[in-house]
């Protein structure tokens, strides 16, 4: 993992992006915890670490890193964003009852992307599955 954090850091500098004590701190944690944190969640697990770091801060480095192609936000309804790390095509499955979200992996659905082009006249850029469920721990709770 940490080899990943620096390779994006890498690329950071090479586009001229000065790597700040915060700005590492934020991509290592989102490298590290892949748990698809709000910027809330990131700024409290920081703040000890960086007492002068403010949640603008913490949101103006994930637009960077949003911006740079390193993080994907994810939308969800009402809820806060929430920030992923993993940019490979991947999927995700999220719990009705605590909201926790995990990853998943399926073939790419371009079969999907190239019908819908088809039949609709649409230029496809992409798109978003999410299932919807209760996860592991919160079925136990249920038990």
């Amino acid at each position: 993992m940490a080899a990943r954090v620096q390779h994006a850091l890498e690329l950071l500098k090479k586009t001229g992006v000065r790597i700040t004590p915060q700005r590492h701190a934020i991509l290592n944690y989102l490298m590290e915890s892949m748990g698809h944190p709000t910027a809330d969640e990131i700024y409290r697990a920081l703040e000890s670490k960086f007492p002068s770091m403010s949640v603008a801060t913490v949101y103006n480095n994930l637009k960077m890193f949003i911006e740079a192609g390193m993080v994907h936000e994810l939308t969800y309804g009402d809820n806060a964003s929430r920030y992923d790390a993993n940019i490979s095509e991947h999927y995700h499955i999220i719990c009705e009852k605590c909201g926790k979200i995990e990853d998943f992996s399926y073939p790419y659905l371009a079969d999907v992307e190239r019908h819908a082009a088809l039949e609709t006249g649409f230029e496809v850029h992409g798109h978003r599955m999410e299932l919807h469920g209760v996860c592991k721990a919160c079925s136990n709770k249920q038990s």
